[in-house]
């Protein structure tokens, strides 16, 4: 059995849902839903009934169409910026500087994109990125031109 250790996308849905109570017995309550009654503890979750489980909060507290909007955003914002946001391979190189957000674009929560259009408007607001300030060295190409010798005239 696949042991679970990282709990952190548990609670950051969890606290989306709407409940009036305490939030120990909703989280005991959805596990026990999820293992059958066999635990309450997140720790003896099955892999499988964790995932389960992400996929029925994330359904009711809606984070899933608010990660689809906020992505949406960020990478509206990288478009109009000149980020060439078809490639993944760009887009998680802004994302992973540490200046940025410090990790791939598909890990980011919600509150974390919401950071990541604060700073690429600020970027932006600033003057966007920086472009080389000499073409020769932005593709490693230089031009070679031949002069005709004299001496062949």
């Amino acid at each position: 059995m696949k042991q679970i250790h990282d709990f952190s996308r548990f609670y950051a849905i969890l606290k989306d849902v709407p409940f009036q109570g305490d939030r120990e017995e909703l989280k005991e309550s959805v596990v026990r839903q999820f293992t059958g009654g066999r635990t309450d503890s997140l720790r003896e979750m099955t892999a499988k009934e964790y995932d389960d489980c992400l996929s029925h909060l994330e359904r009711l507290s809606g984070y899933r169409e608010r990660l689809r909007k906020e992505r949406s955003r960020c990478l509206s914002l990288m478009q109009r910026m000149g980020v060439d946001t078809t490639s993944w391979q760009r887009i998680n190189a802004l994302c992973e500087d540490a200046r940025i957000a410090g990790k791939p674009f598909a890990r980011l929560t919600v509150e974390e994109l919401l950071q990541l259009c604060r700073k690429l408007r600020a970027i932006q607001n600033k003057g966007g990125f920086s472009a080389p300030t000499d073409e020769k060295k932005e593709d490693g190409r230089c031009l070679v031109v031949m002069m005709p010798d004299k001496s062949m005239n």
